[in-house]
């Protein structure tokens, strides 16, 4: 493979179709415009983020298969690149057989965008270790799931993402309110979810896994240093790099995510999550994009996980090698809000060994992560404290409280 790279905008221009336009999307754009190729950004709205920096923008219904497969048609791009699971996968599966280039494949974005395809595809395809798991369409299946797996559980929607619709049960008591704020949480309208076995972990990583092609022209598999993350209501809030791990865990957990993404293939970056308890590991979950919490990427990597994604798609050569330790923050809304304005920014950013993503998202609300601080230290836990106080220092307001 020898990629040949033109001028944007040309008529020999090398396109590439983002669908999804959210933060990640973004860097990845600019990652991707760094090498000179031409970029179009679509969402559901308007002024998203990553259609702030792309050639071009385009608001569509994703999950309408017509729309989505007239826009692929009308721009013809060279890759097509999900950045969101809401997207109509029967088109993409339909283009991808027509000669459409989708990333990694059509198969992946099929597999990933709910919970039972990639739990079944690992646990019971694959045999990895898992949680006890089982999914469930109606509220008595659900309870009767819950009472098989035991307390504390997990009933998350088979489609959501960032927490939505998760709920953590203790008790039998809890299952009502769990099948309320499952069945209102999901991505689309579905009533499945699926009932997790709590699993008595150390701690949750990330492993960042890239499948690109090596000098003769062969598949290889890179790992960055594991992210290890805090979540709150299943959201990420900081993540953090390296996290230390024994070398069998470290072992068991590339084991583990060169069998998942072997089996998805396609080249890019994929967020493996991970539970680690002494030297056990066992999997969660799979994103075949980069993922929230690798954003640490941005302060810690020579090639952060978005130029990694570009690079590895584009057929060339990655470097996944660390040059700092450094940890994120994330920045959210407390109250809904249009065009919101920033407080702090400058003290945040006086803080030494700190930088600062603001989204540019065009509205806020309650939770939303609408920025991101990035910082370095000398250990982990400095690297973490400097980015949360810089965090801290930035607040989410209405525009006219900004004056």
């Amino acid at each position: 493979m020898n990629p040949v790279f033109t001028t944007p905008l040309s008529p020999q221009a090398k396109k590439v179709l983002m669908l999804g336009s959210g933060e990640l999307g973004k860097e990845v754009v600019i990652s991707l415009q760094r090498l000179g190729v031409e970029v179009h950004a679509a969402d559901r709205y308007d002024h998203a983020p990553a259609m702030q920096v792309a050639h071009a923008a385009h608001v569509l219904d994703m999950t309408d298969a017509a729309a989505l497969t007239q826009l692929i048609e009308t721009i013809q791009p060279d890759l097509v690149v999900p950045e969101i699971e809401a997207i109509a996968t029967e088109a993409l599966v339909t283009l991808e057989a027509a000669g459409v280039q989708i990333i990694p494949t059509a198969e992946a974005t099929l597999l990933t965008m709910n919970r039972r395809g990639i739990r079944t595809l690992a646990a019971e395809e694959l045999g990895l270790p898992t949680s006890n798991y089982r999914f469930a369409d109606c509220y008595q299946s659900m309870k009767d799931a819950c009472l098989e797996v035991g307390f504390p559980c997990f009933v998350k929607p088979v489609m959501s993402s960032s927490g939505k619709g998760q709920s953590r049960l203790l008790s039998d008591t809890d299952i009502d309110l769990a099948w309320e704020v499952a069945s209102s949480g999901g991505r689309v309208k579905t009533s499945e979810v699926i009932v997790e076995a709590g699993i008595d972990f150390d701690y949750e990583i990330t492993l960042i896994t890239v499948r690109a092609v090596g000098a003769h022209e062969t598949v290889e598999t890179h790992f960055c240093d594991p992210i290890g993350h805090r979540q709150e209501g299943g959201d990420y809030v900081e993540s953090w790099q390296p996290m230390p791990m024994s070398e069998a865990a470290l072992g068991e957990a590339q084991r583990i995510a060169k069998a998942v993404t072997d089996r998805i293939m396609g080249f890019g970056v994929f967020g493996v999550e991970l539970f680690v308890k002494g030297d056990r590991v066992w999997f969660s979950e799979v994103s075949p994009r980069p993922h929230d919490t690798g954003l640490t990427t941005l302060a810690t990597q020579f090639q952060s996980q978005f130029e990694l994604h570009a690079r590895a798609i584009l057929g060339l050569a990655v470097d996944t090698s660390r040059h700092s330790i450094g940890a994120s923050a994330v920045i959210k809304a407390d109250q809904a809000m249009q065009s919101p304005s920033f407080t702090g920014v400058q003290a945040a950013l006086s803080t030494p060994n700190t930088d600062l993503r603001l989204f540019g998202k065009p509205e806020a609300h309650l939770g939303r992560r609408m920025g991101v601080v990035l910082a370095r230290g000398e250990t982990i836990d400095r690297a973490r404290q400097t980015a949360s106080k810089a965090a801290s220092l930035i607040q989410v307001v209405p525009a006219d409280a900004a004056q």
